[in-house]
């Protein structure tokens, strides 16, 4: 992609990571660590790898993505909100009584949610099943699942893999958003899932390693994904936890807790600078 292109999106993504630190900071709860290290991917796919129109969040013909790590909402609810789905103002409601953003994507309520998810390793079976309706319906459709690399010791996370493997969903692609934290503590110290890339190729899936934070190699990984036939595609991307918020990266106990008033006015200082930089080259 051009550099005009790519500064876009890098722009995008600061502000989707704002959005997420004030979507947390007013729900007083909820998830900014993976919701940072995941903006850059939500990004490239709103904005660059799938087919929607969020003028029509319901279009039979839509690309579908499915958050199955469903606790890293906050930032897709911002680049949802920043492609028009909702008002920005949403976001400020995070978690409350009555809101529509909730704790975890609720597709009944909430505009561009194409599957309610939480539960983790449920959300990645469900975009499965989506895959193969595609598939038999003579659908153009492509579907896309963000997992995190803690979710990946759930047991359910291999049966969706075994699954889209024996029918051959060329259609779906699986994102795996490798952080190296889970909420207990390290990933390799809690599940020991390493190696990833080969457990996806014993499964039988094209898979693809990137770096998530760099735009030309997620742009390069999903046309390999596009281009691959007969077998379903894994994209292994490494994250930061808390990425571009510097007391929050690579910080375990940012997984689950929300920023107090001093936290939030240095994590958006420091969000409001970069976007400033960014911008400043426009």
């Amino acid at each position: 992609m051009n550099s005009a292109e790519k500064l876009q999106l890098q722009i995008l993504a600061c502000k989707s990571r704002m959005g997420a630190i004030i979507g947390t900071f007013n729900a007083k709860s909820g998830h900014p660590g993976g919701s940072l290290s995941a903006a850059d991917i939500y990004t490239y796919l709103y904005y660059k790898e799938m087919n929607v129109d969020p003028t029509n969040p319901k279009w039979a013909d839509r690309d579908r993505f499915v958050l199955s790590k469903g606790h890293c909402c906050p930032s897709l609810y911002a680049t949802l909100a920043l492609k028009g789905y909702f008002d920005w103002d949403e976001l400020t409601k995070l978690r409350h009584v009555g809101a529509m953003l909730q704790g975890h994507p609720d597709m009944k309520g909430t505009p561009g949610i194409d599957m309610s998810s939480g539960s983790l390793g449920q959300g990645v079976s469900a975009a499965c099943g989506m895959a193969l309706a595609g598939k038999m319906d003579n659908k153009s459709y492509r579907v896309y699942t963000l997992l995190g690399d803690g979710e990946c010791e759930e047991g359910q996370v291999w049966e969706a893999a075994m699954f889209a493997a024996h029918k051959n969903l060329d259609n779906i692609c699986f994102i795996v958003d490798c952080n190296g934290l889970q909420i207990d503590g390290t990933v390799e110290e809690i599940g020991g899932i390493e190696p990833l890339d080969e457990k996806f190729k014993a499964f039988g899936f094209n898979v693809i390693k990137v770096n998530g934070h760099d735009f030309d190699q997620l742009e390069s990984a999903f046309e390999n994904a596009k281009s691959t036939e007969g077998k379903p595609s894994v994209i292994i991307a490494s994250t930061v936890k808390g990425k571009d918020v510097s007391f929050m990266e690579n910080q375990v106990g940012w997984h689950g807790t929300a920023p107090n008033q001093e936290q939030y006015e240095i994590a958006m200082g420091e969000l409001e600078a970069k976007l400033k930089e960014l911008e400043a080259l426009v």
